[in-house]
């Protein structure tokens, strides 16, 4: 096996690994797979028998692509936050049955992704390298260009936010469907105040590019001007599980032609709306009445 099969079959073992990294980064399954395939330019480009540590190597390498994406905003456009912020943590989640568990678990799973996006670029990066996929600081800070105590100041401070505003807030499933069966209401009847109060200041409003060109927006943040988006617009939305949590459907002609979820924790902090064809008929949707 020649050497550059060789860096190829070790590159395409760490490649799970770059890409969730990425994913945690971006917030993106597609522009995961970019920023790996970036990486992987950037490995061919390398003097490979100079790197002794090559999973540590390509793990910082893929935050870096992440992070340069991010302060281009070739992502997207972020909110700066890299600065310090106290907010008060919330209180023990008290014991659930089973299936509330279960519900949990993944409603924090995705209230982390949408909570990592309202993290500066660099908070995130530090945070998403060490606290998820335990790289160490010294590692992390040449690649943010900081020292290691000001690197282990920046994931406190991280981490501070992701806790307080994920997991220990996370309402039960009962109480996202009453929120979530609020904020439709507030939508159909126009109440655009009532639709402020639902959402977190940094809900993060999101659609595939199907429900784009059906008059949508690619990515909508800060509560007002998600409001002012579902301003009167819910008339045909019915409540919905989507993948067994609260949300919404749109059926047309007998079909359904949009899923909207939600994720709430002690507000609704993200929205997906979903019209593709494919992305739909891979979601558990059941219709609530």
């Amino acid at each position: 096996m020649s050497d550059t099969e060789l860096l190829v079959r070790d590159f395409e073992e760490q490649r799970p690994r770059l890409r969730a990294v990425a994913h945690r980064m971006l917030g993106s399954a597609a522009e995961a797979d970019d920023a790996v395939q970036d990486t992987w330019l950037r490995l061919s480009r390398a003097d490979a028998d100079a790197i002794d540590n090559l999973p540590g190597w390509l793990t910082t390498t893929v935050g870096r692509v992440c992070l340069d994406r991010l302060r281009s905003g070739s992502a997207r456009h972020e909110r700066s936050t890299d600065v310090a912020e106290e907010e008060p943590a919330g209180g023990p989640v008290g014991g659930r049955d089973p299936e509330q568990e279960a519900l949990l678990t993944e409603s924090v799973g995705r209230a982390l992704e949408v909570v990592l996006t309202t993290l500066g670029p660099t908070e995130r990066l530090v945070f998403v390298l060490h606290d998820l996929f335990a790289v160490s600081f010294d590692e992390i800070a040449p690649v943010v260009d900081r020292s290691t105590p000001a690197v282990r100041q920046i994931a406190s401070r991280a981490r501070r936010r992701v806790q307080s505003r994920s997991a220990d807030q996370v309402s039960d499933p009962a109480r996202q469907r009453r929120v979530v069966e609020a904020f439709l209401a507030a939508s159909r009847e126009g109440r655009f105040d009532d639709l402020v109060s639902l959402l977190d200041p940094h809900v993060v409003l999101r659609a595939d590019a199907t429900a784009v060109r059906m008059g949508g927006t690619a990515e909508t943040r800060g509560s007002s001007l998600v409001a002012d988006f579902f301003n009167g617009r819910a008339q045909g939305a019915l409540p919905a599980f989507v993948d067994a949590l609260p949300g919404a459907v749109v059926v047309l002609d007998g079909g359904i032609r949009l899923a909207i979820s939600f994720i709430v924790t002690d507000r609704i902090i993200g929205i997906e709306v979903v019209a593709d064809p494919g992305r739909l008929a891979a979601l558990d949707l059941v219709v609530d009445g």
